[in-house]
């Protein structure tokens, strides 16, 4: 119990959840990868069975579509997902960030594609943004921009 609970405390577990108590834009475990529910429809049940759930979730970190269907009585796994903001900094590839208590971290590796290319655009400009790391079992990444008003 002691592991368990300190897992969860760490950020990297996941918890089970009713499967018809879960919400679109809420997270949920398909496919063994942490995801983002953008679909969900729930079928009438049959004469002797149970009303089915079906997901459809796109993967936190590679955006990569994953699809379930399980009965609305069962429990799914949920991530633990955890959600920073940081002040910006670029240094050969990695991102340089900052929290708010001003400890630095500069092991996240700059996103690819657009996303990369904007927040690089924004740090050569000197614009005042924020980078929004979401981090789930082990795994983490940039996912937003945030702009400061000063």
């Amino acid at each position: 119990m002691a592991d368990a609970e300190q897992d969860f405390q760490t950020g990297d577990a996941t918890y089970p959840t009713q499967c018809s108590a879960l919400q679109i834009d809420g997270f949920v475990m398909l496919k063994s990868r942490p995801c983002k529910i953008v679909e969900m429809s729930t079928s009438q049940s049959g004469k002797h069975g149970h009303a089915q759930v079906h997901l459809v979730g796109l993967d936190i970190f590679s955006g990569e579509k994953y699809e379930d269907i399980c009965p609305s009585t069962e429990n799914m796994d949920v991530p633990n997902v955890q959600r920073m903001d940081y002040k910006l900094g670029i240094k050969d590839g990695y991102l340089s960030l900052q929290q708010d208590t001003g400890d630095r971290r500069q092991d996240l590796k700059s996103p690819e594609g657009d996303l990369g290319k904007e927040i690089e655009s924004k740090f050569e400009a000197d614009e005042n943004i924020m980078i929004t790391v979401l981090t789930a079992l082990n795994e983490e990444a940039a996912i937003g921009i945030k702009y400061l008003k000063l």
